[in-house]
């Protein structure tokens, strides 16, 4: 086994993310100005501290995800894994299907590609990234920023980045409540009607179209689902509803961000806070605490500092 050189440290931060945004599912995020960050360093013993809003009960030894992701590339490399302490500070809220493992895998992987002298390409970062996540539409935008249509197939992803509006603003409403992605997943159907494929497919293609030619007119036809969001609705008290007062707001649309439960509207600049608020009050009324987060979206994608 080859002994890799040792390093002082790397810090890695990593974006949040928005799966599926509408009928683009499994395929299509988007990366938002919200953050978590992952340092690793060398030290004589294994061991990991949490800090931030998400810090509580997460994993703090060998099974902690990022510390699995990157063990992952010196395995695959066949490099020495080096002794760590791992700092994490994580401000992504958990299980709100805003990408929180997809930072996790991200960073663990490019924080141990950088440490050993970045052989890994960022193509095969993203191939190995989706190989542990299991789908592309997170951890893609979360290595390469902006909004990114993936398409895996024979364990490699075809990434094509597509523009977002600027007048367009992404308006995340997170609720006091968590749900699973193995929970959100286990209600979906192993087979959909023809009609309710063509259905994704024809609103896929008109979201891209709406991104492409700046149609924001467009956009409240475009993001309509039937893949994921019907079957998923009953495990979000009130998402329906909800969707209906930030549209109310003036909302161009609203969709269960990722597994959800987190609802993501899409909106004018100028309509921002109204839309956060009453979306914030829809569910206050049904005895739910949310928290509005009014976001950008982010292009940069993962950063590294050495």
């Amino acid at each position: 086994m080859t002994r890799v050189e040792d390093k002082t440290r790397v810090i890695v931060r990593v974006p949040a993310t928005s799966g599926n945004v509408g009928p683009g599912f499994d395929c299509l995020g988007v990366a938002l100005g919200l953050y978590n960050s992952f340092c690793f360093q060398s030290a004589p013993e294994f061991r990991i501290r949490v800090t931030g809003a998400e810090a509580v009960g997460l994993e703090l030894g060998p099974d902690n995800l990022a510390y699995r992701s990157f063990c992952y590339l010196f395995t695959r490399l066949g490099l020495e894994i080096p002794t760590v302490a791992l700092e994490a500070d994580l401000q992504v809220p958990l299980a709100r299907g805003l990408g929180s493992s997809a930072t996790a895998i991200v960073g663990g992987l490019v924080a141990a590609n950088t440490w050993a002298g970045e052989p890994v390409s960022p193509q095969t970062l993203v191939d190995w990234a989706t190989q542990l996540e299991g789908h592309p539409d997170n951890v893609a935008p979360a290595l390469l920023g902006g909004c990114q249509l993936s398409l895996a197939k024979q364990g490699s992803v075809v990434c094509m980045s597509l523009p977002w509006l600027e007048q367009v603003v992404p308006v995340a409403v997170v609720p006091a409540f968590g749900l699973s992605t193995a929970k959100a997943r286990a209600v979906l159907p192993t087979v959909v009607p023809r009609e309710d494929a063509l259905f994704n497919s024809a609103h896929l293609g008109l979201l891209v179209a709406a991104l492409e030619q700046g149609r924001t007119d467009w956009l409240t036809l475009a993001l309509e689902d039937r893949l994921h969001q019907p079957y998923r609705a009953p495990l979000v008290p009130g998402m329906d509803q909800i969707m209906a007062v930030a549209r109310a707001q003036g909302a161009y649309g609203v969709v269960l961000s990722g597994a959800g439960p987190t609802l993501l509207a899409l909106t004018a600049p100028t309509r921002q806070e109204q839309v956060a608020q009453a979306m914030v009050e829809a569910w206050a009324n049904l005895g739910i605490q949310a928290k509005a987060h009014i976001l950008r979206v982010d292009t940069q994608g993962t950063q590294i500092e050495r």
